[in-house]
């Protein structure tokens, strides 16, 4: 009988861990629709497969992204929103387009690890440990070919630090792996978090944190 009772309770964790990421597909493939019909799946109502057609697995021109912009960056996505194909396969990826001195600023992906390939420059990128490892920096110096990787939910960034364009391809293992950027959910929350709250969180005088939330916090992607 106690052999009964661990088998379930180990059944039970397997089943939990299972379902912290996305699910794995029991079927060739399940298309996100915007509709209220169908099976609901992870977030999203399915297409009937006999209805599914070779757009549903294709996005068009991955191309380059425009820097012009505060932080010289641009993150073009490629999740489940924008590719419908995607659905349950716990997949997606993003280009990031990066001026001279561009940055894509500290943040982090809440469903999501991510592999960063470099194609064109040389960048500045790293991580940061949990406050359990003593908030430890990672960081290195990627050049064209590089790889770096991005544990899940961990706050992390990448710098150009080249003279001129730089480019990289983001490999993410979450269909919709979500992205919160730091300064703009600190600073830039909506209602503000209290004058209170943030003074005593950064030790900073009250005028310091009231001229941070009057900034425009900049979503690159």
């Amino acid at each position: 009988m106690k052999a009964f009772y661990f088998l379930v309770a180990l059944l039970a964790l397997a089943s939990s861990v299972a379902f912290a990421y996305d699910p794995n597909p029991l079927q060739d493939f399940c298309v996100a629709i915007n509709d209220t019909k169908g099976v609901f799946v992870n977030g999203r109502f399915c297409k009937d497969p006999k209805l599914a057609n070779a757009n549903d697995f294709f996005f068009e021109g991955l191309g380059p992204g425009n820097t012009s912009n505060p932080l010289g960056s641009r993150v073009t996505p490629v999740t489940v929103n924008e590719l419908p194909g995607l659905n349950t396969l716990g997949i997606s990826l993003a280009r990031i387009d990066f001026a001279p001195r561009g940055l894509n600023p500290p943040h982090l992906h809440p469903r999501a690890s991510e592999l960063l390939v470099v194609l064109e420059g040389t960048l500045y990128v790293g991580f940061v440990s949990s406050n359990q490892d003593n908030n430890r920096l990672f960081a290195k110096i990627l050049k064209k070919g590089d790889v770096f990787v991005f544990p899940i939910g961990l706050i992390h960034f990448q710098l150009n630090v080249g003279h001129g364009d730089a480019v990289a391809i983001a490999g993410l293992g979450s269909q919709n792996p979500g992205v919160i950027t730091i300064a703009n959910a600190v600073f830039g929350s909506n209602p503000p978090i209290s004058l209170e709250v943030l003074t005593k969180a950064f030790q900073v005088d009250e005028d310091i944190i009231k001229y941070l939330q009057k900034q425009f916090w900049y979503n690159n992607s």
